[in-house]
């Protein structure tokens, strides 16, 4: 069944009363995310640990079809370089996840720094009007804090999720979502459903059928 961004919003609400404070800043969040994908841009993702589980796990819902169905336009479909591909393709919100390049990731920490692995990525591949999101239960991760300061530079849009204090994070970030919770796997357990409305968001407003 389809909902509308804001009918999934409102569902977030009422199902995770424990992060109503989170409500303002996800539904700003989507929004910059909405406006990244509308103008061509892409959205990076770096953490550590189960946070870089959490970056291959949004990569994967947006990359694909999520909670609907995503037909690619028919002129594509139909191509003639394509030999039936075009049936089974989806549409796709472009969203890179830095924690996946392993060689590129075991050299730059074995011939220049290892806090710097995600900031390489991002410089190589980001530019103004992408996204990055960062992610880290403490909010001091510094190869995480790393990389939102070389996007800043860039002039991407900067974006955190992490616990409740916010760490180093919250000041790096033009929009910082910090759950209250503590413990990590208590961050973790309330990122899981945030960002799952928020890819479900995303794909409503570009996919709505």
């Amino acid at each position: 069944m389809y909902l509308t961004p804001k009918e999934l919003m409102r569902r977030f609400e009422e199902e995770n009363p424990l992060l109503l404070s989170c409500c303002g800043t996800l539904w700003d969040i989507y929004n910059v995310l909405k406006t990244c994908y509308e103008d061509g841009g892409k959205l990076l993702l770096c953490g550590n640990g189960g946070s870089a589980a959490d970056c291959d796990h949004i990569t994967g819902e947006l990359m694909k079809g999520f909670l609907l169905r995503r037909p690619i336009p028919e002129t594509f479909a139909k191509h003639p370089k394509l030999k039936g591909e075009g049936e089974l393709l989806q549409g796709a919100l472009p969203a890179i996840s830095l924690v996946a390049q392993s060689a590129l990731s075991t050299a730059y920490t074995n011939d220049v720094d290892p806090l710097m692995v995600y900031a390489q990525q991002i410089y190589g591949l980001g530019k103004a009007g992408d996204v990055l999101l960062g992610i880290s239960t403490s909010g001091n991760a510094e190869n995480v804090c790393s990389a939102l300061r070389v996007a800043g530079a860039l002039g991407m849009k900067t974006i955190g999720f992490t616990g409740e204090s916010g760490g180093h994070m919250r000041e790096l970030c033009d929009l910082c979502l910090c759950v209250p919770a503590t413990e990590t796997y208590r961050i973790q357990e309330f990122h899981l459903p945030a960002y799952h409305t928020l890819c479900a968001m995303i794909e409503a407003a570009f996919f709505d059928s």
